[in-house]
């Protein structure tokens, strides 16, 4: 990895940290379907420029089912789970809870057939991780510090996520990441129309709040999108989803620096324990 590359990789890697405190700040005065669909208009109008420049967009659009699949797997149905979670949950645990992704990616892999998943090395991942996750909720839950049924819509965030690469890895395997994303943001902006036109806020929202939304949607979403397609491009699909461990602990720093967080005892334990078993269960094995 070039020095080019690896400072694009740490710049994602906090694009796709920040958005957590975004959305911490965002959701005390914005409705979560404002939230969502800000976001994803700004995030298009960046992305489709992109590709309707690269002559991609009507080709694109043939595989339109999955896309729209996709966008509620990906977008509708994980980003207001996440942004209505954090109207009682920390922006660095919805992070660190988000970084469950490859571990359930690789359940999804197994049932898929992939053998894979049954080595030593990515089993390991799979229980590490799971027992992380088991501390993260329960000390969070049962100490008081997390709201039970944020936490749930969280990890069922995750899940979704999970989800939705596996639909749009079988049914567009090859397809241009950025169309298809500007595509799926379009669709969502679409379905969240309505809930945020009779959810608009009755009170003039602060310049922070104004600037968090702004800045979800043209970094975390326009731009980290962007940024991310090209980058995989020079040096694979497998270095690029290392980008997960990165942005979870920007996510985790930056809520207790900027929103003074407290890093709770349930996040101190099941930090190293998650990320190590996503990565460890994330890993594709020499015998296939």
């Amino acid at each position: 990895m070039t020095r080019k590359h690896l400072g694009q990789f740490i710049f994602v890697g906090f694009l796709w940290g920040v958005p957590y405190l975004f959305m911490r700040i965002a959701v005390r005065e914005f409705d979560p379907s404002i939230v969502v669909f800000g976001r994803v208009v700004i995030g298009a109008a960046i992305l489709f420029p992109i590709a309707i420049r690269r002559g991609v967009v009507k080709q694109t659009l043939r595989g339109f089912k999955w896309i729209l699949a996709y966008a509620i797997f990906e977008m509708c149905g994980p980003w207001y789970l996440i942004t209505h979670a954090e109207t009682k949950i920390n922006s660095g645990l919805a992070g660190l809870l988000v970084a469950t992704v490859p571990i359930w990616s690789t359940i999804y892999s197994s049932l898929a057939g992939d053998k894979t998943v049954w080595h030593a090395k990515r089993l390991m991942g799979i229980i590490i991780g799971f027992i992380g996750l088991v501390l993260i909720v329960g000390i969070e839950t049962i100490s008081g510090s997390a709201d039970a049924f944020s936490v749930f819509q969280t990890v069922l965030a995750a899940i979704l996520y999970s989800t939705a690469m596996a639909i749009i890895l079988k049914g567009m395997p090859n397809g241009d990441g950025v169309a298809i994303n500007a595509i799926a943001m379009a669709i969502t902006a679409i379905i969240f129309a309505p809930a945020a036109l009779t959810n608009l806020p009755t009170e003039m929202p602060s310049l922070n709040a104004t600037a968090s939304l702004i800045g979800l949607g043209v970094l975390s979403t326009g731009v980290a999108f962007m940024i991310y397609f090209t980058l995989i491009k020079e040096i694979g699909q497998a270095r690029g989803s290392l980008v997960t461990y990165l942005n979870t602990a920007f996510a985790v720093v930056l809520g207790v620096i900027i929103l003074g967080e407290p890093l709770t005892i349930g996040i101190l334990t099941g930090l190293p324990l998650v990320l190590l078993g996503s990565y460890f269960a994330s890993r594709k094995t020499a015998t296939a």
